[in-house]
């Protein structure tokens, strides 16, 4: 065995046998289950006893883990007997490679860290992008995984989340504005269609106590009275399910009270009719309007 382990080849000055081949393999074998455990200890004792949020959390741990990587590669270099100034050697001509071949892995890299510090996004925040909802799953190093409401995953180069227009509806905190814009029939009461909007939100208990609800005649329609109502949701998971309900009991409320929704309608007017067609009297003519 220990003619074995001896068994290597000369590297410059330095001597690299199957033994330190083994040690240093282990001392990297050994950062991967360490990073593991203390990830495991900080997220699921000493973060969450703290109180800290979630995405905070992640980030952290995240970071702690690529440390502690990094400490366990530098180690298992050492043990094949490489010196830090050969090391640092070594990385400044990969650094001219990758400058040459590995610009976008290097550009999503720092970006990664630059999610990981200043947390422009988190995990579990609601983004926008490219016009559709998703949540944060994971932030990775090098992409983020996100998912939709369709459930089906993303993954986001981090340079496309920095260099982009990203809209991040939870940053700051978990409230939403919804509107939901209502058209009634003219003749229709306006104070009490207004009352009925502002009852159905204050009914709904996923609509925030603290912000009064808002109701606003907007316009006068060509074949409605144009109204909207806006309310703030507790959380921005509520969406679209407060949108559903409130269009529920819009409708229900509505009814009760008689008043009419309204829908598009249009007045035909003919310019001249054959007398062959009944009910019409000779000689007779109409405007028409377009529709």
């Amino acid at each position: 065995m220990k003619g074995v382990l001896s068994v290597g080849f000369n590297l410059g000055n330095q001597r690299i046998s199957v033994g330190l081949v083994i040690t240093a393999a282990g001392i990297l074998y050994g950062s991967f289950f360490i990073s593991w455990g203390v990830r495991k200890l900080l997220m699921d004792e000493v973060l969450i006893k703290h109180r800290v949020e979630k995405g905070v959390r992640h980030s952290m741990t995240r970071l702690v883990n690529y440390v502690i990587i990094f400490i366990g590669f530098l180690l298992a270099l050492s043990t094949l007997g490489f010196e830090v100034t050969k090391i640092t050697i070594i990385l400044s001509a990969l650094g001219v490679g990758i400058g040459f071949g590995l610009q976008g892995v290097v550009n999503n890299f720092v970006s990664g860290l630059i999610l990981l510090f200043e947390r422009p996004v988190r995990v579990g925040d609601f983004i926008e992008i490219s016009g559709k909802w998703a949540r944060i799953a994971r932030i990775g190093i090098r992409a983020t995984t996100v998912q939709t409401m369709d459930q089906a995953d993303l993954i986001i180069p981090n340079a496309d989340l920095i260099n982009s227009q990203v809209t991040n509806w939870t940053l700051s905190n978990r409230k939403i504005r919804i509107t939901v814009p209502v058209g009634v029939a003219y003749g229709s009461d306006v104070l009490l269609v207004m009352e009925t909007l502002r009852a159905c939100a204050e009914a709904n208990p996923m609509v925030s106590k603290t912000s009064v609800p808002q109701v606003l005649f907007l316009s006068f329609g060509e074949s409605t009275l144009d109204f909207e109502l806006r309310v703030w949701l507790k959380d921005a998971d509520y969406r679209l399910k407060a949108r559903s309900e409130l269009n529920q009991e819009i409708d229900r409320r509505f009814r009760e009270a008689n008043i009419e929704i309204a829908f598009p309608q249009r007045d035909l007017h003919l310019r001249s009719v054959h007398e062959s067609v009944g009910g019409v009297p000779h000689g007779m003519s109409f405007e028409k309007q377009d529709i």
